[in-house]
């Protein structure tokens, strides 16, 4: 994306200029939607005022920072939209799937005629281009108009205490509060739909790959379904939102919360064990999920509830198992690709297999990465009738990995973070932040990264997720959400700290300073309480667990 110096432009200008005006032809014939900019590598809204020597970078929704601003315009027609036609309605924005946002109504019937009706109120708004200002207040403004208003929109900034000032965005006479940079129009919102879906609808937008069409739209049973629970669980518990928890930390019940979380986890991972142990014949189970998503410590504790049931667990990798290094395909940049299925020797991996489950006797191999070729040590390996094989990697959920073992033989699983804390009704915090907060932690404590190494990082993880994993997931028998309440009011005092550190002269401030701005919002909650077996002391440390 080409990137704008305002140095060569001041000597004309003699003043302070907005980004619209200054490159207004660059963004009228923008084929993708130019919708924001970067300057000095921080993400800012098309009114910005440039000062000299700032350098600017124009984003539009081919890029996640603008596709993010694209979404929160969305969103926000939408609750304007609502607003004018059925203003009692209680609006929750819960969770991402596939290119649309899941949203529920906890008050009212969801009824195709009114989804229509807010659709073509929505269509006018944009028609209208009307503008969507920031205002500002001071806190004692803010809470002026907090009692004055009784609305709880964007009230969590009030507790902020790294805060100076409340901000809203208006549009005509409505308000509500945004995490984050949003259009200065509602005329920038192009393309979207609303429908019915389940017991909500949801808002559908373009994809970043096909910016100027509707993303598809998967019907993904498995995964949402795994979400609502977790989203009903956590409003049994009260604390569906930040200030929720917040609440809950200042009134001393920080412990109970996370023994509350812990409790969930253990019986979930019992419930999937016990699940394993009545399906006869099963003699692999098949892990996988993103970064970050705690499958080690999973698995270890899945292995301890199959001991309850009288199933020693042991572990094959699939590490030793690719090709040779002359045979190992090549990404599109002529690189080695170690990520893709093809790397493996699945005809050797399958063969090992069939011989374990039947009795057989094997000789592992061990790849030696440096001259890129399996070598064989004697190491033996054979799986007696109380045996059960653990693998876990990227491509257990496909088929072709495991492709010559009877469907009746295995047992998959997906893991992963699914956040379903949100900051407030409208702003949801997305699962792969907290998944990279839980990393860039990781990453520091354990594997002597900076955040900025992690950051630098985090899009080819995303790349490969996306290519290997996700496609996969509603292949899986179960799924298991690793994801704890209360998890990032403890990352934010390692993670903080860390994204800080980054600077303005790099590309990743951008996304640094998004989540160290999230992060504030945690009030801090005593980590004492943590069991030593839980999944977040894989990243945080003192697990009862190696690795």
């Amino acid at each position: 994306m080409k990137i704008f110096y305002h140095e060569r432009e001041v000597g004309l200008l003699m003043k302070e200029a907005k980004v619209i005006d200054l490159f207004k032809e660059n963004i009228k014939f923008s084929k993708n939607n130019i919708i924001a900019c970067k300057c000095n590598n921080e993400i800012k809204s098309l009114d910005y005022l440039i000062k000299e020597g700032d350098r600017v970078e124009l984003i539009d929704i081919t890029d996640k920072d603008g596709m993010r601003v694209y979404v929160r315009g969305i969103l926000y027609i939408m609750a304007m939209a609502f607003d004018r036609l059925y203003p009692e309605a209680y609006i929750s924005v819960n969770y991402q799937l596939s290119n649309a946002m899941f949203c529920e109504i906890t008050n009212m019937n969801i009824t195709e005629q009114m989804l229509q009706e807010v659709k073509e109120e929505m269509e006018n708004i944009i028609k209208q281009d009307l503008p969507i200002k920031k205002v500002i207040m001071d806190k004692k403004e803010a809470e002026e108009f907090y009692a004055k208003e009784n609305t709880i929109k964007g009230r969590l900034q009030v507790g902020n205490k790294e805060k100076d000032t409340v901000s809203l965005y208006f549009c005509e006479d409505y308000y509500n509060y945004f995490y984050g940079v949003m259009p200065i129009s509602t005329g920038y919102i192009n393309l979207f739909d609303i429908k019915k879906y389940r017991d909500g609808f949801i808002v559908r937008y373009p994809s970043r790959k096909n910016p100027n069409e509707l993303g598809e739209f998967k019907d993904t049973k498995k995964l949402q379904s795994t979400l609502d629970e977790y989203d009903d669980i956590n409003r049994l518990m009260h604390i569906n939102t930040i200030q929720n928890l917040n609440e809950a930390i200042e009134e001393g019940r920080g412990n109970e919360v996370i023994l509350t979380a812990e409790a969930l986890h253990e019986k979930k991972i019992a419930e999937i064990a016990d699940k394993i142990a009545s399906r006869k014949g099963i003699k692999m189970v098949l892990i996988a999920g993103p970064s970050s998503s705690g499958k080690t410590t999973f698995a270890k504790r899945l292995g301890v509830q199959l001991r309850l049931h009288g199933m020693k667990p042991v572990t094959i990798g699939t590490d030793n198992y690719f090709v040779e290094r002359e045979n190992t395909p090549k990404d599109e940049n002529g690189e080695y690709d170690f990520e893709t299925i093809e790397a493996l020797d699945l005809e050797l991996f399958n063969d090992h297999l069939t011989k374990l489950i039947t009795g057989y006797e094997i000789d592992v191999p061990t790849f030696d990465f440096k001259d890129g070729t399996k070598l064989y040590n004697g190491e033996k390996m054979n799986l007696n009738d109380d045996e059960i094989l653990i693998i876990e990697g990227i491509h257990s959920l496909n088929d072709r990995l495991t492709e010559n073992i009877p469907k009746e033989n295995k047992f998959k699983i997906y893991i992963s973070d699914l956040t379903v804390l949100n900051i407030d009704y409208y702003n949801r915090i997305s699962t792969t932040d907290t998944r990279l907060i839980r990393r860039i932690v990781r990453d520091n404590n354990f594997r002597s990264y900076s955040a900025l190494d992690t950051l630098k990082r985090w899009e080819s993880v995303n790349n490969g997720e996306n290519k290997n994993i996700f496609p996969y997931q509603e292949e899986a028998d179960v799924m298991f959400n690793s994801s704890l309440v209360y998890e990032l009011a403890v990352l934010a005092k390692y993670a903080k700290p860390l994204l800080d550190e980054i600077n303005n002269q790099v590309p990743e401030y951008s996304e640094a300073k998004r989540l160290s701005t999230l992060l504030e919002y945690f009030d801090p909650i005593d980590e004492k309480a943590i069991p030593n077996n839980s999944i977040l002391r894989e990243f945080i440390g003192d697990s009862i667990f190696e690795y």
